[in-house]
């Protein structure tokens, strides 16, 4: 081999292996790069999985607790029915009840307010001049249930304080032992039939029956002078409804005024009893239910009242034997339909700015 054979046989061998160490080089930073890219790719979607578990947590409701209190005009059965049905629903609500009068419990509510401590979350009484008066106070919180969209404009507070649960007619009871042939006029009770035989709950205990008071006195057909006449009569005040439908169905009394529901239920169970929609026509009450504007837990509060104003709530009331509010479920049997009812009435307003005025004039016609 000659000198320059030799020289590009070495020139050859050293080129060789410089261009396989920079394949050798390159292959090491592209594998480097790989790895790192495959890292960051890694390390991005375990960022955005745990980003969307966090955001999907976030979204979730949790489950509703905590104590509610309840104040209610509700017979105790069928408020605790209703408690417990709304609980199979929210199991980790506790729900307390406090139940009396319409007017005890606002007694018991306004020296509440004086001592600065509200024990209520949820109100639910007689009728809506009663919860007119809570509103002007201050007491009540604006809740427009989506539920509530199902009831009449005429059953629910404008503003949204208060809504309607029920329909309650204030009705002529009769025990069918001693009477033979039904009446069909509210004036009977001012008739010698039932002199010293007939009894009402009293305006100043039970919220129906102040309502009754203030609708009946400005009615042309009755006014005050009804309320004299009964008085005349022999008419009995009892305290609320219970005791007179105890009255009548035992056979102390002959006739009584009382809400529908209490007269259908107890002849649905056997007692000798039955009511009657005068033809002049009968007060009605819807049992509003409305939020006090201090409650402690509102979520509740807000869940309890959908429940009630919900189409299972109210399957619940034609249950327990009230007339639904809500347009679509099926009222009791024996009772009328709020359609067909002839009611009488009185603007709201009034009644409120008059009920401590009405109830005095009623004390004095009484005592």
């Amino acid at each position: 081999m000659t000198r320059v054979m030799y020289k590009r046989f070495i020139f050859f061998v050293l080129a060789v292996l410089s261009i396989a160490s920079l394949v050798a080089c390159g292959s090491g930073e592209n594998n480097e790069i790989g790895k790192n890219v495959q890292d960051e790719t890694q390390s991005s979607l375990s960022s955005q999985t745990a980003s969307d578990a966090s955001t999907k947590e976030a979204t979730i409701e949790p489950e509703l607790e905590g104590l509610l209190t309840f104040y209610t005009s509700q017979p105790d059965e069928d408020a605790a029915k209703l408690v417990e049905a709304f609980r199979k629903q929210y199991p980790k609500v506790n729900v307390t009840i406090f139940r009396s009068g319409t007017e005890e419990v606002v007694a018991k509510l306004r020296s509440e307010k004086l001592a600065g401590k509200v024990q209520a979350d949820v109100l639910l009484l007689a009728d809506a001049v009663t919860f007119e008066g809570l509103k002007q106070d201050d007491m009540l919180l604006a809740y427009a249930s989506p539920e509530a969209e199902n009831i009449p404009v005429a059953f629910k507070d404008p503003e949204g304080m208060y809504t309607g649960t029920k329909v309650m007619a204030t009705v002529l009871m009769i025990n069918t032992d001693l009477i033979q042939e039904k009446p069909d006029s509210w004036f009977v009770l001012t008739e010698t039939p039932a002199k010293d035989q007939a009894m009402m709950p009293s305006p100043l205990y039970s919220g129906a029956a102040a309502y009754n008071l203030g609708v009946f006195t400005r009615q042309k057909d009755f006014g005050w002078e009804f309320y004299e006449a009964l008085k005349k009569n022999g008419m009995t005040v009892g305290k609320g409804n219970g005791g007179i439908l105890q009255a009548v169905a035992n056979g102390d009394k002959k006739y009584g005024m009382i809400v529908d529901f209490m007269v259908a239920r107890a002849k649905k169970d056997g007692s000798p009893v039955d009511l009657i929609y005068p033809k002049e026509g009968v007060p009605v009450i819807t049992e509003p239910v409305a939020i006090l504007k201090t409650t402690q837990n509102q979520k509740a509060a807000k869940a309890f009242v959908d429940f009630i104003l919900s189409e299972t709530g109210q399957t619940l009331q034609a249950e327990l034997g009230y007339t639904p509010i809500r347009p679509g479920v099926k009222a009791p049997e024996g009772l009328e339909e709020v359609s067909t009812l002839n009611v009488l009435e009185a603007d709201i307003n009034t009644l409120y700015q008059h009920r401590d005025e009405d109830k005095e004039r009623f004390t004095q016609i009484f005592q």
